[in-house]
């Protein structure tokens, strides 16, 4: 019986390909003996606001920050100092639970590391914590909405 080699470079180029453009994080076929995994990393970019003495700016208003619905411009979004945004492609959530209330609404004071959303990814709940403390000025997702990698959640200001 002739030996081969069961690595196949095309169907690794492929499923990579496929990851890519699915958002996914992880893929694995399995086909007899022959079982291959691609996985790539996602990572969250935090952003580091220095401390001045001078006076801060006015916050943006609410009613100047378009709904959800608007479809706001979500890489203005994703730049603004104090976006809080989505680690990973889920589900996400502003209650506990369907019966109680919200983590946080708008004009909510927060302390660095408090919890503020919850995002489901595999029948798994994730914490999402505010990375500093300050006032949330705008919430920009429902609860129960799904959300992408990076897509901007809310404003802590």
């Amino acid at each position: 019986m002739p030996k081969h080699d069961p690595f196949d470079p095309e169907l690794v180029r492929e499923l990579a390909t496929l990851i890519a453009e699915t958002d996914l994080t992880e893929i694995e076929v399995e086909k007899g003996d022959l079982r291959i995994r691609v996985a790539r990393t996602v990572t969250a970019q935090q952003v580091q606001v220095p401390v001045t003495t001078a006076a801060p700016a006015a916050p943006l208003p609410a009613a100047a920050i378009p709904a959800a619905a608007a479809e706001p411009d979500a890489r203005t979004l994703a730049a603004h100092p104090g976006a809080l945004l989505s680690p990973m492609v889920g589900t996400a959530y502003r209650k506990p639970s369907p019966d109680a209330k919200s983590f946080v609404e708008v004009g909510a004071r927060v302390e660095s590391g408090a919890r503020v959303l919850l995002v489901e990814a595999m029948k798994t709940f994730n914490d999402i914590v505010a990375p500093r403390s300050g006032t949330v000025t705008a919430i920009f997702i429902e609860d129960g909405q799904p959300v992408e990698f990076g897509e901007p959640l809310l404003l802590i200001e």
